[in-house]
């Protein structure tokens, strides 16, 4: 079997918070500025670029979309989540450097609001992909993920793939802007039979209700929702993780964090902390958590942000 590492994102809850406004902050004298508030360092010292600038405040502002477990606000208001809790332990070591969380009202909103300079990464769980790699830089990515389908219990329908949604005729619930519809599209699932969703939540509650008979989504995200949800248990089951096929080559999804492309000393700092963490197995005890386990972590440390990116 041939293998792809393709590139999708999902999530599970969303709020209607609007975009944080903030003032772009001052930018360090001698750096190159960039309207959008990138400080590009000095080609000749390596000096004056956003890492500099963050090491010397102390703090960095990172953008979030309020999505478990990927990046939201705890009970008490506090960000976490498997992205944010990574780049804290990930920033301590590039300098004890705090995150200063700015919320966004929607995860489309992500990447404009960092080109335009309100936050300075993306630690939101943002699936890797050719056409986001057009947009922004990458990291290498901190973690893959498997589908999997929430159903009903003793799963009647039968369904584990896309290929058994399109051979026993059942109706499906994706989000919008997320990879499942095309999986299900190329499995042959007729397009009347794929509902499109703006939040996890309202997909989960067509399937009680009876209207779709299964929600498609990487399996840490249904896995988290049914933990943060225990009224489902009683009546609802994720199934066994798979990997999805198109064309014979499995999609692999991968996720990373966003850093605008002029930012090249911040991200390659980044990377580096990324890979001593990975090479430490200092992944999974921050991670795990949030619903992450060891498959997870292992096959993102074989991928690179430059093969995701390459991707077709």
């Amino acid at each position: 079997m041939t293998h792809s590492p393709l590139t999708r994102r999902d999530f599970f809850r969303r709020t209607g918070v609007g975009v944080a406004a903030l003032a772009v902050p001052a930018l360090v004298a001698g750096c190159t500025a960039v309207d959008n508030g990138t400080t590009t360092a000095d080609p000749k010292t390596g000096k004056g670029g956003l890492l500099d600038r963050v090491k010397s405040a102390g703090k960095i502002k990172v953008g979030f979309a309020n999505e478990s477990p990927y990046g939201f606000r705890d009970k008490d208001g506090n960000l976490t989540g498997e992205a944010p809790e990574l780049a804290r332990a990930i920033l301590k070591n590039l300098g004890d450097i705090k995150l200063e969380p700015v919320l966004v009202d929607s995860f489309g909103a992500l990447i404009p609001g960092l080109n335009a300079g309100q936050y300075d990464i993306i630690a939101a769980g943002m699936f890797v992909t050719p056409e986001r790699c057009g947009q922004i830089a990458f990291s290498n990515p901190d973690y893959a993920g498997a589908n999997a389908f929430m159903v009903k219990k003793g799963n009647p329908k039968g369904i584990t793939t896309f290929e058994t949604v399109a051979s026993s005729g059942s109706k499906i619930a994706v989000l919008e802007g997320a990879a499942e519809q095309q999986y299900a599209r190329k499995a042959g699932v007729e397009t009347g039979r794929v509902q499109v969703f703006q939040k996890a939540d309202d997909a989960i509650r067509g399937l009680t209700d009876g209207r779709i008979d299964a929600v498609a989504l990487t399996a840490v995200t249904l896995r988290w929702a049914l933990k943060e949800n225990p009224d489902y248990a009683a009546e609802l089951e994720v199934t066994e993780g798979f990997i999805p096929k198109i064309d014979g080559k499995e999609q692999l999804g991968a996720g990373g964090y966003g850093f605008r492309k002029g930012d090249t000393d911040l991200l390659a700092a980044f990377n580096a902390e990324l890979k001593k963490l990975q090479d430490g197995n200092g992944v999974l005890p921050v991670v795990k958590p949030f619903g992450f386990g060891e498959t997870e972590v292992s096959k993102a440390a074989e991928l690179t942000a430059e093969q995701l990116c390459a991707a077709s």
